[in-house]
Order: C-alpha cells, then sequence, then structure tokens
C-alpha cells in the first residue's frame, strides 16, 4: 500500500446542504489520493452569492465558479502544500444534473483537481492541461470514478 502523505484538513460548510451527502471522511480520502507532498488544506463550501464575491475580488471574474484554489505554496521546494480550496455548492450541484453525474462524483473531481492546482498544477496551455486532465483520470479512476472528460451520451 502507497504511504500516505501528512494531511492537516480543515473542512468548513458555512452552506451546509452538502454537508451529510459529501462529509468530511469521503474528502479527506480524494484530497489524499491527490496529494504528492505533506499538506494543510482547508475546504470551503459555499453559495453562489459567496463564490461570485470571492471569483470577482481574487481572479476578476463576476461569476460563481465550480472550485477555487488559494494555493500559498505553489514551489517545488516547499515541504508542505498549504491551500484553501472553495466549492461553489450551487454551481458543483447545476454541474452534476447537466453533465448526468451524482453530486459525490462531481464533488470528487473538483476536489482532485483544486488539491493539483494547490501543488502547482495549472491547465494554462495545452501541454499543461493534458498532463493536469491525465493526472485527474488516473488519480479518480483509482477512487473508482470514471473519466470526468469522456464524452457522455
Amino acid at each position: 500500500m502507497p504511504q500516505k502523505n501528512k494531511l492537516s484538513l480543515s473542512v468548513q460548510y458555512p452552506d451546509p446542504r452538502l454537508k451529510d451527502v459529501i462529509p468530511r471522511s469521503k474528502l479527506r480520502g480524494w484530497v489524499q489520493a491527490a496529494l504528492f507532498a505533506p499538506a494543510e488544506l482547508a475546504i470551503r463550501f459555499v453559495d453562489a452569492e459567496e463564490g461570485r464575491t470571492l471569483n470577482r475580488d481574487y481572479r476578476g471574474k463576476d461569476y460563481a465558479t465550480n472550485v477555487l484554489t488559494f494555493a500559498y505554496t505553489e514551489n517545488e521546494d516547499s515541504e508542505v502544500t498549504q491551500a484553501d480550496i472553495i466549492l461553489c455548492t450551487d454551481v458543483l450541484q447545476r454541474e452534476a444534473a447537466e453533465q448526468k453525474k451524482t453530486v459525490e462524483s462531481h464533488t470528487a473531481h473538483l476536489v482532485v483537481h483544486g488539491v493539483l492546482h494547490a501543488q502547482g498544477y495549472d491547465h494554462e496551455d495545452d501541454e499543461e492541461a493534458a498532463e493536469m486532465e491525465a493526472l485527474e483520470i488516473e488519480i479518480l479512476a483509482g477512487l473508482g470514478e470514471s473519466n470526468p472528460y469522456a464524452e457522455r451520451g
């Protein structure tokens, strides 16, 4: 069994709608699967209003998005990855319905995506996007989840 990286995880549910559906224990497993180094992370579930405010104030985009990652140690020399990962419940639920996925599966994907961002992965160009997507597919497969990028009928 692969060695798990040390993880300090804080989970916040100011928007409590998914608290019973996505408990801390599930989140911890998804985070752990995507970690390549020790980490101190916070995952926060927010409503559309808070999600929009954060996206506007920090990214200059005036809409709520599915996941925002605030990485505080984005270089390879950092011994501990530190980040806040914000999940917008409204967007997450809408996207899951549109993509005909369960909220749980979509949340697993967004958590893995956010944790990779926290560790410096990005998708700003095609090469980076391909690398990040391949990692997400591999990690999610290890969690028993299907390829989130596969075409859905």
